[in-house]
């Protein structure tokens, strides 16, 4: 597919860049990495998490989230009631410490682009748009998706990751604006975030950015594109109502199924940003 065809130019515009996410948004379709190491650091330690729980933190650091969950009553309690105690900062670095050498293993796994991720990136490099990026992976975890991913076509302008920035995470405005500063934008106003997450979008708009939510691709549904295929329609539009409702709540101008469908959400902001 010729991306310069298939999608629409857009007409005379004054966005500069457009700042993705990674997992559940450019590669790893239903953000499935993430979740389900988290699950199996966790059961190392003896305590049992389900993916829905794994999943509720998605989109801030490894350690944030790993600090995040460990708050949750009910993991809490679980955690109280195996080791006779609450769970302090020492924890959070021991499951941190188990969780990295898991995700580092495991993350190629799930480096496979979404379905319209290489096109869209050109298309909008035919747009004259920047392409910048970050997540909520450590150095370490993009060391080993990057080189994979850039082989299949993915290659950002710049990536920021979760971990190394000392103002911290999302979802303050840090990691997006680390991007603006690299890309040299002129103004912030001029940018688009893509994020499948509630604390990715509240990123963005916490930069003062535009900001695209992904639903059925992402976190928010949290399924394969084959379980997805194996639902009703009206399953389906179930679970992307709700991804949409709780993305447009954290801030999210435009909500799309996939990156696929990026390029309407990038005429539609055109059309608004004059």
């Amino acid at each position: 597919m010729n991306p310069s065809t298939s999608f629409a130019a857009l007409p005379p515009h004054h966005l500069e860049a457009v700042i993705f996410d990674w997992a559940g948004t450019l590669v790893d379709f239903g953000s499935l990495a993430p979740t389900q190491i988290f699950v199996e650091a966790f059961a190392t330690f003896g305590i049992d998490i389900t993916l829905a729980q794994a999943r509720g933190p998605m989109g801030l650091s490894k350690r944030h989230h790993i600090r995040t969950l460990l708050e949750e009553p009910v993991i809490r309690a679980q955690w109280k009631t195996r080791f006779g105690r609450s769970p302090g900062a020492p924890d959070v670095d021991a499951l941190y410490e188990r969780f990295m050498p898991m995700q580092i293993e495991r993350v190629g796994d799930y480096s496979q682009p979404i379905e319209g991720a290489v096109e869209v990136l050109a298309w909008l490099r035919a747009q004259r748009l920047k392409v910048g990026s970050c997540s909520g992976y450590p150095r370490q975890v993009l060391d080993i998706l990057l080189p994979l991913a850039a082989r299949q076509g993915i290659v950002p302008d710049h990536v920021v990751a979760g971990d190394e920035l000392p103002a911290g995470g999302r979802p303050g405005p840090y990691m997006a604006l680390a991007n603006v500063l690299a890309l040299k934008i002129g103004d912030v106003r001029k940018c688009i975030k893509v994020d499948d997450t509630v604390p990715g979008i509240q990123e963005g708009r916490n930069a003062g950015m535009w900001c695209v939510g992904i639903s059925l691709a992402g976190n928010e549904v949290g399924l394969t594109e084959q379980a997805l295929g194996r639902l009703t329609t009206s399953e389906i539009d179930e679970l992307r109502q709700g991804a949409e409702e709780r993305l447009t709540a954290a801030g999210a101008h435009v909500v799309i199924d996939s990156i696929a469908d990026l390029p309407s959400a990038v005429h539609k902001i055109a059309k608004l940003h004059k």
